[in-house]
Formats: structure tokens, C-alpha cells, sequence
């Protein structure tokens, strides 16, 4: 069951505060991967992302710990992590990481997000909440080691060779998992809409 969340603004509680900066990653990521040229740009990319996908998990942590949960930071917590997912894939789709039938597997992730989002929007209008499930996070973390990873790029295989490989199969991971964490929204979105 979850926690209550307060109703009271807390515009500027931490836990806020670590979601706003992740949101102002997202142009800072983009900047990094396209304008700033070689491995300087891929690396400050790659430590931008590594950091709002830390904040990510350590916003959710202090507003539980802290007792700071609150509906704005619950609305801009789920809005923060698919700018930054999707502004990542669209850049690494651009300078062509990602290439050929990976292609397939960012427009997967997208497409997820966009129905999870639309799902969301319509269950809670019905008031109902689908809670996330330990594969989803599973999903969630995967997804982040591969885009960490594709954003590193040409400049992590200088350090540490396959880097890319491995950041394009576990792309696909996280794109098979989508699929399937997805149907779960997707199933309960269909089966509340034939009971309206």
C-alpha cells in the first residue's frame, strides 16, 4: 500500500528539487551530444545521464525516508524519467549509436512510454492505480545501464572494448521487457474500459 501523499505544494522539498535538476538535464544531455564534439561530449553526456538516473532512484528514496511525498513531485517524477529516456534515444538514433534494427528496439521503448503514459492518464481518471511491478523496475534499470552505455560510446570502447555491443544488447533486453511490462498496462487500461 502506499504511503499518503500530501497534498501541500512542497514546490521545493529535496526530493523536488533532484526531480527539477533532471528535467534540466534533458537540454544539457542533448547540448553534450550535439555540440560538443568527440569523446569530451560523449563523456559529459554519459556522467550528466549517470547522475539524473542516480537522482531518479534517490528522489523516490528521500521522499519516502524523508516523509516528503507530495502529487507534484509524484506528476513530474514519471514526466522527468521519459524526457531524459527519450531524448537520449533520440540523439543516439541521430548520430546513428543506435543503427539499423536497433532502430526497432528505441522505437519500442518510445512507444511504450507513450502508451504507459496515456494508460496512466486514462486508469486514474477511473481512479484506479496499477502499481509498478519488480519487472518493470528490472526494466527500468536495464534501460539505463544500455543508455548509459550507447551514450559512452566510441569513448567507453577506448576504455573498456564491447562497451557499445553490450549497450545495444541490453537495449534489446530492456525492449523485450518493455513488451512485456507494457501488456500489463495494457491489459488492465482494456479490461477497466470494457467494465465502463
Amino acid at each position: 500500500m502506499d504511503p499518503p501523499i500530501s497534498t501541500r505544494p512542497h514546490a521545493t522539498s529535496l526530493p523536488n528539487v533532484l526531480t527539477y535538476a533532471r528535467i534540466a538535464a534533458v537540454p544539457a544531455l542533448v547540448a553534450c551530444l550535439m555540440f560538443v564534439e568527440g569523446e569530451a561530449g560523449r563523456w559529459a553526456a554519459f556522467w550528466l545521464f549517470v547522475a539524473a538516473a542516480i537522482t531518479d532512484w534517490l528522489d523516490g528514496y528521500l521522499a519516502r525516508r524523508l516523509e516528503q511525498q507530495s502529487t507534484l513531485g509524484r506528476m513530474l517524477d514519471p514526466i522527468a524519467d521519459k524526457l531524459i529516456v527519450g531524448a537520449a534515444l533520440i540523439m543516439l538514433v541521430h548520430d546513428r549509436t543506435i543503427d539499423g534494427l536497433s532502430i526497432w528496439a528505441a522505437i519500442v521503448i518510445m512507444c511504450r512510454e507513450i502508451l504507459v503514459s496515456g494508460l496512466r492518464e486514462f486508469l486514474a481518471e477511473l481512479n484506479v492505480k496499477v502499481h509498478v511491478t519488480a519487472l518493470a523496475k528490472w526494466k527500468t534499470a536495464v534501460q539505463m545501464v544500455a543508455l548509459a552505455f550507447l551514450i559512452a560510446g566510441p569513448a567507453g570502447d577506448r576504455i573498456v572494448p564491447g562497451t557499445s555491443v553490450a549497450g545495444i544488447v541490453l537495449l534489446w533486453v530492456a525492449a523485450v521487457l518493455t513488451l512485456w511490462t507494457g501488456y500489463d498496462y495494457l491489459k488492465a487500461g482494456v479490461r477497466h474500459a470494457m467494465e465502463g
